[in-house]
């Protein structure tokens, strides 16, 4: 099978969308050169008015998206630096989310919200390396974090055809992932559903977007020593609770690894959540970025910073050590 890469079926999605639907646009900072490589070529297949390159005003042109989207059009917004979502939050929650449920159901919004290159890898400092996705699931917009090529491509596909705002997150770590993909079976993933990437049977570990290829690793080195299951949400708001708390009914215990602040994040509602509706036979725990952190330039500071499989690891051995 031909090799995909995270980043090419980003682009792939795009691509198949806006040839099947003559409602969807792209808009964005510089997105006709394809400065991030998301939009590289669409130009070209579809020309000026179906690839929109927007002023270096971010208030305005997702406003802009959002009236598009109110008159029938399926706009997708790309930010190239996820901190830009701090400037639109009045836009994307108080409008596009709020006025179908302020009118009931009288209007729809489908705008999505494309984000590739979340969080960082390579030292891009404090204003460039947020994932602020516990804020958009936090006021219940649907917000995706996928973790491999094929759920980069399906994910995307069902978040432009969504009649409600997406926040679609494309971690930094991802993009260069690269897998054997039949490309007749690249398909839209339903919005929603987690996957178990690997089964196991003395803890469960939920990794967010690219943690999953950490947690992949750190449970094959693990694997003569402890059973790891390995749950990727892929979608963090609607949650599959569901199928969490079918996995940690199964192992009795919990990690949460997640490339974001600590407090008031994702983790600790899954955690939370969990504590709920399945009993478990050990505390849970969470391996996350510090509290209030901000990634510094230096290269060796930012990934010091970040979650690590050492971090993972020794979670893992503290909640399984009397199994």
């Amino acid at each position: 099978m031909p090799r995909l890469s995270y980043l090419k079926a980003l682009n792939r999605a795009l691509g198949d969308e806006l040839a099947r639907d003559e409602d969807v646009f792209l808009l964005g900072e510089d997105i006709r050169v394809g400065a991030s490589n998301v939009t590289a070529g669409l130009l070209k297949r579809f020309g000026p008015d179906r690839v929109l390159d927007t002023p270096l005003s971010e208030q305005a042109f997702t406003s802009f998206a959002t009236g598009a989207a109110l008159a029938g059009m399926r706009p997708v917004v790309e930010f190239q630096i996820p901190s830009l979502l701090f400037l639109v939050f009045e836009q994307i929650v108080n409008h596009a989310h709020k006025f179908p449920l302020m009118t009931g159901g009288q209007c729809a919004a489908p705008v999505t919200y494309l984000v590739p290159g979340s969080g960082s890898r390579t030292g891009w400092a404090g204003q460039h390396s947020d994932h602020p996705y516990s804020l958009f699931a936090h006021v219940g917009i649907t917000t995706v974090v996928p973790a491999t090529p094929a759920d980069a491509y399906g994910l995307l596909v069902s978040a432009i055809r969504h009649d409600d705002p997406v926040v679609v997150f494309a971690p930094a770590g991802a993009l260069g992932v690269r897998d054997d993909v039949d490309f007749a079976a690249l398909a839209p993933v339903p919005l929603g559903v987690g996957a178990v990437r690997r089964p196991g049977t003395d803890v469960t570990v939920v990794a967010v977007g690219h943690l999953v290829h950490d947690a992949l690793a750190v449970a094959e080195d693990l694997a003569e020593q402890v059973s790891v299951e390995v749950f990727d949400p892929r979608t963090l708001y609607p949650f599959d609770w569901d199928g969490l708390a079918a996995s940690v009914a199964r192992t009795g215990r919990l990690v949460v690894v997640d490339d974001s602040n600590r407090s008031c994040g994702i983790a600790g509602e899954i955690i939370a959540t969990m504590a709920e509706r399945v009993p478990m036979v050990a505390p849970p725990a969470r391996v996350t970025r510090p509290d209030g952190a901000v990634l510094p330039f230096a290269q060796a500071l930012d990934r010091a910073v970040q979650p690590s499989r050492e971090q993972l690891t020794a979670a893992i051995h503290h909640v399984t050590k009397d199994r």
